[in-house]
């Protein structure tokens, strides 16, 4: 709760950038960033493992640190720092996650080195996502998405020590879920008061049918069919409380509220209620059990997801302002690197002085932007590509 990190991501994008609304005379302070998506996943991952008989604090801990690694921008900083970076290693944030937990944030020094908060290998092993390298996930599992690089490889090892090979505690399965959980049904909100996700939602066949193709092709592994994702759509606008419209009023952020919060409910009772009846009461820990998740609830998930993807994620891509963030990403790479150690950090220029060799350097310039905000990228961006062309590039920020 009191490191550096975790502050920071009160100024990070979560999905949409807060002063990205034109209609709007101060841009929009309601969406989340990607702190108050922290707390929200913490508050969901500690009621759902304290229900299974998880640890609380450990759950609370990896949900608090999940998102830690991600750098300004979102998931769009992202993309641009895993471009730059594919020669060394590539950029992931939950891989960048546990370097900073290990390596990065100041907190304790030990045998002249820095070992970041000092966490147990509980904790540290709830908040890996991905318990795997770069392109050694399991069958089925993104490419892109890992859970250390290699030179944190000995901290990976001590943390995992005993754990079954690729598979993730029940903690940080209840973390994964809570994530979910959160985003999911966030997001949906978020996109209905940014007037980006038209309310009823779903309401219409063809709204409706472009997200199922989109909750198939990227948010649904399982397999499930075309008419599955579709029952899961017409449930989901079939419940009571499903948000009927949207007029900015008092009487409707008040329903809207109630929408998420019955979902956030709904979604984990079913968790619950299935894992249960997979393993009976008692405590559920570590490996002793997995979290279960119905099939029509994954797929509700799976929908809300990529309601929020056709209307909110897909159609900024190309978005002049989202562009010139990717532009940003990828220039403060190549200025911080050609005039490093002088335009890193001290604490990022010790690093730098201390690494071994062109690979390692590099990494060290990725983790200085990783651990930027949003504004701070924008400054130090228009600082080193200067006057009205950083402007132009960085749309206006």
């Amino acid at each position: 709760m009191h490191s550096a990190a975790l502050r920071r991501l009160g100024a990070k994008t979560q999905v949409r950038t807060p002063w990205r609304r034109s209609d709007h005379p101060t841009g929009d302070d309601f969406i989340r960033t990607r702190l108050t998506h922290s707390l929200e996943v913490a508050q969901v991952g500690r009621e759902l493992g304290k229900a299974l008989g998880c640890d609380p604090d450990v759950v609370d801990t990896a949900c608090l640190a999940h998102d830690l690694g991600h750098p300004p921008f979102g998931h769009n900083g992202e993309r641009a720092l895993a471009e730059v970076s594919r020669d060394i290693g590539g950029f992931e944030g939950n891989a960048q996650t546990l370097r900073l937990l290990t390596r990065l944030e100041a907190k304790v020094w030990a045998d002249g080195r820095s070992v970041g908060l000092n966490l147990t290998r509980a904790s540290l092993d709830a908040a890996t996502k991905y318990p795997w390298g770069r392109g050694q996930g399991p069958a089925g599992s993104d490419p892109a998405k890992f859970g250390v690089y290699e030179p944190d490889r000995l901290v990976f090892e001590w943390l995992r020590e005993g754990a079954p090979a690729g598979r993730k505690c029940l903690e940080a399965q209840v973390m994964d879920l809570s994530d979910d959980i959160a985003y999911c049904v966030h997001d949906v909100e978020d996109g209905i008061v940014g007037g980006s996700i038209p309310a009823p939602a779903l309401a219409a066949p063809a709204d409706r049918a472009a997200v199922v193709a989109m909750a198939a092709e990227r948010y649904a592994p399982w397999g499930p069919d075309v008419a599955e994702l579709d029952d899961a759509g017409r449930r989901l606008t079939g419940l009571p409380y499903w948000a009927a419209g949207w007029d900015g009023s008092r009487r409707d952020l008040a329903a809207l509220k109630d929408m998420t919060s019955q979902l956030i409910g709904r979604f984990c009772a079913a968790a619950e209620g299935a894992t249960r009846e997979a393993y009976g009461g008692g405590r559920l820990v570590r490996y002793a059990a997995n979290v279960i998740v119905p099939p029509e609830t994954l797929a509700e998930i799976a929908m809300l997801k990529a309601l929020a993807a056709v209307f909110v994620m897909e159609p900024r891509l190309e978005d002049p302002v989202y562009v010139g963030q990717r532009a940003m990403v990828a220039g403060l790479y190549g200025y911080l690197l050609a005039e490093a150690p002088g335009s890193l950090e001290p604490e990022f220029r010790a690093d730098f002085e201390a690494a071994a060799d062109g690979a390692a350097r590099a990494r060290v310039v990725v983790d200085q932007i990783a651990s930027l905000t949003d504004s701070s990228a924008t400054l130090l961006y228009r600082r080193y590509a200067g006057g009205e062309g950083a402007l132009a590039v960085g749309g206006g920020l």
